[in-house]
Parts: structure tokens; sequence; C-alpha cells
């Protein structure tokens, strides 16, 4: 649906971006993520013909941004940081004037809108002014002008900026549900946000791509895995030296990175042990079981265990700033 060539984007002596190759299949949700000025929103607008590249080449379903960035624009659906909305109509009036503009045609105008008006919950509100609504339903309405003429393609560039926890939430499930049907590529500075929504990740810095795929198997080329972390209570008669040797030397060795602290508690000798792989090779033998089995073989008591699994902050924080 959305093929990205080399594309490259200078403004006089500035390189904005730089050699940005991917592509986009259908129903497929990209989170588009990366720090303020790395390039996100100049990629966006190159893909909405709003930018043309200095060099490369960008395709919407088979046309050409660059030759052909009118019908580029009839199958996509935009909604900018900015919601373009006119606060002196009311949402049916908007969602009219927004039809128009797309060129449906007068018979199919009003279902058009209806749908729309229904993906988006806004049912309650359509004769009220836009001025009058909250910004979460002002949201609403941008999503709403975005999917009016049923674009195969979604581009959203911070959809719930500024909005409270409980309306990122409504906005946040309303894409997901929208991805089902659609193309969507997400822009985001809210990382929970791609977890919870997106089935791949293009993280871009200073203008090129730093990684892209699933949030695993970017994981998996940092060599970053899961990891356990598990507190335990050693035997009785076991020294300290002891405990650290067992550790050392168990859950294959050099293949199993182990961090020990000692500590007590209402005076008792606790140990609190993390696991990590090393590499994504040596994973398989971090398994809960493995573990387990481990642990009460070394003569451990365990008294917590808890899996942490890489995040995608852990993953950005590395590619953008490391």
């Amino acid at each position: 649906m959305i093929t990205v060539s080399n594309i490259t984007k200078q403004y006089g002596g500035f390189t904005a971006v730089k050699d940005v190759s991917f592509s986009v299949d259908r129903d497929q949700v990209l989170g588009f993520l990366g720090p303020n000025g790395a390039g996100k929103t100049t990629v966006m607008k190159i893909l909405t013909g709003y930018h043309f590249p200095t060099s490369g080449t960008a395709l919407i379903d088979g046309v050409s941004v660059m030759e052909e960035p009118v019908e580029v624009k009839k199958r996509i659906g935009y909604l900018p940081e900015s919601v373009p909305v006119y606060g002196e109509l009311t949402v049916d009036e908007y969602l009219t004037f927004i039809a128009r503009a797309r060129l449906i045609p007068k018979a199919t105008r009003k279902g058009a809108k209806q749908r729309a008006v229904e993906a988006c919950g806004l049912g309650s509100v359509t004769g009220k002014k836009i001025e009058t609504l909250s910004k979460g339903y002002k949201q609403r309405v941008g999503l709403a002008q975005a999917i009016v003429h049923d674009p195969a393609i979604l581009i959203l560039d911070e959809p719930t900026a500024g909005l409270d926890p409980n309306q990122i939430i409504e906005i946040r499930s309303l894409i997901k549900e929208l991805g089902k049907s659609k193309t969507v590529i997400l822009s985001t500075h809210i990382l929970q946000e791609v977890e919870a929504v997106c089935s791949q990740v293009l993280i871009i810095n200073e203008g090129k791509i730093a990684a892209y795929g699933t949030a695993a198997e970017i994981a998996a080329s940092l060599k970053r895995t899961d990891a356990w972390e598990l507190r335990l209570i050693p035997p009785q008669d076991m020294d300290e030296e002891t405990v650290r040797v067992k550790i050392a030397t168990g859950m294959g060795e050099s293949r199993i990175e182990k961090k020990a602290d000692f500590s007590e508690i209402n005076g008792k000798r606790v140990v609190d042990l993390t696991f990590s792989a090393q590499s994504a090779e040596s994973a398989y033998l971090m398994d809960g079981e493995t573990i387990f089995d481990w642990v009460a073989s070394s003569g451990f008591k365990i008294i917590g265990m808890n899996k942490k699994k890489v995040s995608l902050e852990d993953i950005f924080v590395k590619l953008t700033k490391e």
C-alpha cells in the first residue's frame, strides 16, 4: 500500500530526511517514532503530497506522490497535529463541507457522513458547534474528516496530543479498530500508544531510519532480551561467597548475565537476582520453568519471581541516545 524508496528532503543546506526507505502493507498499523526534529513530520508531509522529496520516490497504493499528488490525496485520510476544524460550524456542517470538498456525490454524501460519525462516536454532538466541544471530541471530528471519503490509507500525526487519559484510551481504541480495515501510519511521542496499537515500528533519528520491524525483532537485533527478576532466601548454612559461586556457575554460565544484590529483610538474608540472556540465541535458557527448577535444586527459597519484558522505551533510548 505504501512504498518509500530512498527519499531525501533538503531545505537549503539542511537535510531533514536522508535516504529513508520502508513499506507498509494493507491492514497494518505502523508506529512512526523519533525525537523532536528527527524528520517524522517531513516524511508524513511527503506521503500526503504536501511536500515533494528532493530525491527518491514514494508510492501510495501504486501511485507516485510526485507525479500524481492529487490522485494520492484522494486515496489517503490525513490528520495533522493541529486538527483542521472550523469552530463556527456544527459537526454536521463541517463534515458536509469536507464531503463536498472530497467530491463525494450528493446521492452518497449522507451515508458517508453517517459512517464517519458512527465510527468516531460523534452521534450525540452532530448538531453542536465544534468550538463548544471538548478537545477529545474535536480530535474525533478530525478523525471523522480523515475517513469520511473511506480512504484505504490513514496518516495520523500525534492524534492524542494534549488529551486527558480517558480521551487517549478512546482515541487509541478507535485507531485500533480503524487499523482492522485500513493501512495506518501513526506518528506519536507516546511509546505506550505504539505498544498498544501498532503492529510494526519505525524509529527515525536525525533524518535516518534507526530501526524498522516489530518491537521483538528490533530488540533481538540489539541483542536485548526479556529478563527475570527473583527474590530468594538462601539456605541458612550457605555463606555469601558460596551463594555467589552457585549463582555464577548456574543457568548457562557465560550465556546468562546475572546480577545479585544481597540485603536483609525482617532478619532474613535475601538475594535479589536478575537473569538476562547475553544474546537472542541464548534466550531459550530463560523460560520460567527452567529458572524455577534451577533455583529449587540449588536450595534457594523463592519469595518473588517476575518476568520483565524488553520495553519499547528501552529500545527507543538505546537507538536515539546511546
